[in-house]
């Protein structure tokens, strides 16, 4: 049994520093393997081809990719890139590719163990240890929402980014009319910041980048997961529970109902933004 300190959980959702993200994943990341069976740690991309968590995660992955025009990339950054389970998919799915995975965590990185044309990098986000011009994408898949400052992240990317590169993003938003009371259970357990669209594109762009593309796709990620969820709970309830305490399955129920509520009242969103020099 996993045992996990609710204050500890407490400090590291609010502080959210670069130490506490990495104790809340390392604590946490095996609770959403225990749900789906796999080692990704995304929402999911969910239709009615993909209608179970691991085909949904792999839908993400694989949108995420064509909307990161990976087929005519060569060598890419995944920052922030937890389990490395993502650039596997895009490595098997665009063999010309050669992928780095940038995490600050280093429990993480060693996940998988050694990999065709993938290389892992310990390092922060904001303080990226590549030459300049050098890579053609820059991608942060369901990650950027930890990096602080966020700015610092944007600016390395144009940095090292070549002329013709791309920086790509997935990140769950909050509406412009967005309070802490509004989530109610979630502002304890949505432990990134609550970044609006307009804020993340006017960042952005004040770098030096533009906008070139963007998605909506929020309906379509929270909503479906929740019910899949609310569907079979009893079976995830007891791949839970073996590992942790009964509290956590529930804290978790209750999270995703709220964040179905949350995105259903357009509270929430899920963009994919990507950007050019």
């Amino acid at each position: 049994m996993i045992s996990i300190n609710p204050l500890d959980v407490f400090f590291w959702t609010f502080r959210r520093n670069e130490k506490d993200v990495i104790n809340l994943y390392n604590t946490l990341s095996p609770v959403m393997q225990l749900a789906t069976g796999g080692s990704m740690l995304n929402f999911g991309y969910w239709s009615e081809k993909n209608i179970t968590p691991l085909s949904a995660q792999d839908n993400l992955c694989t949108f995420f990719g064509n909307f990161a025009e990976l087929s005519s990339a060569r060598l890419i950054l995944d920052v922030g890139s937890g389990l490395s389970s993502p650039s596997k998919l895009w490595r098997d799915s665009f063999t010309h590719l050669n992928i780095c995975c940038v995490n600050t965590n280093f429990k993480q990185l060693l996940f998988s163990g050694p990999q065709k044309n993938i290389e892992f990098l310990n390092s922060t986000s904001t303080k990226l240890p590549i030459a300049n011009n050098l890579v053609d994408r820059v991608l942060a898949l369901e990650s950027a929402q930890h990096f602080k400052p966020l700015s610092e992240f944007i600016k390395e990317s144009k940095r090292i980014l070549k002329e013709n590169g791309l920086l790509v993003l997935a990140v769950p938003t909050a509406s412009e009319n967005f309070t802490l009371g509004k989530l109610d259970l979630l502002k304890y357990t949505w432990s990134s910041e609550h970044y609006t669209l307009n804020y993340l594109k006017e960042l952005i762009e004040s770098v030096g980048f533009q906008v070139c593309g963007e998605k909506l796709i929020g309906s379509d990620v929270y909503e479906p997961l929740a019910d899949y969820y609310i569907e079979n709970r009893n079976e995830i309830k007891k791949s839970i529970s073996k590992k942790y305490p009964g509290y956590v399955e529930n804290i978790l129920f209750q999270s995703i109902q709220k964040m179905r509520t949350a995105s259903q009242e357009k509270i929430i969103e899920y963009a994919l933004i990507k950007c050019r020099l």
